[in-house]
């Protein structure tokens, strides 16, 4: 690869790293529905488009620690695991990358968005009094957090069409300029 083109395809990824983080900051501070931000939606179409990979995984512990400093504070055990579960789309993201078409993603986003809420609201068990620590209390912390699963899928499915078909009508616009003249 040439230099020139390297050092421009560098700055396309960082700058879609630049926007992707600032869009999950925002959309976790501004007002939303429970459960519904774009942040491993982001994550996973960054897994799947940046030409440096690794950089998908700046993007959501960056966008959960920059917004966690505006909001309250969880245990920081449980930040860490979310944290840590928010970076599994973007490896699915890495690991997909040979197959082509919705189903994938789909695929993927499902998986990452249950990994999500089993290791998120495992965490929140452990290290929070919510609950007792036992298999009674487990169970009592998952039934509660059963009102956010479908919101969660939902809100990841919603945000992967929009980032993916966001991606497909900007590669498309010139054909599509060019069809309409």
């Amino acid at each position: 690869m040439q230099p020139n083109k390297a050092r421009a395809d560098l700055w396309m990824d960082l700058g879609l790293v630049a926007f992707l983080i600032a869009l999950d900051v925002a959309s976790r501070l501004l007002p939303h529905a429970p459960g519904v931000w774009p942040v491993a939606a982001s994550a996973l179409f960054a897994g799947r488009i940046l030409r440096v990979p690794a950089l998908a995984l700046v993007v959501p512990v960056a966008a959960v620690m920059l917004s966690d400093v505006a909001l309250a504070g969880d245990d920081w055990r449980v930040t860490l695991v979310v944290c840590a579960a928010v970076t599994v789309p973007a490896l699915a993201g890495m690991l997909s990358r040979r197959w082509r078409g919705a189903l994938p993603v789909i695929a993927a986003m499902l998986s990452c968005s249950l990994i999500f809420f089993v290791t998120t609201n495992f965490a929140v068990w452990a290290f929070n009094d919510l609950y007792p620590h036992t298999l009674q209390g487990l169970t009592q912390c998952y039934v509660a957090a059963l009102p956010f699963l479908d919101r969660t899928v939902m809100g990841d499915l919603l945000w992967c069409a929009a980032l993916f078909g966001s991606a497909w009508l900007v590669q498309q616009l010139p054909a599509l300029v060019r069809r309409a003249n």
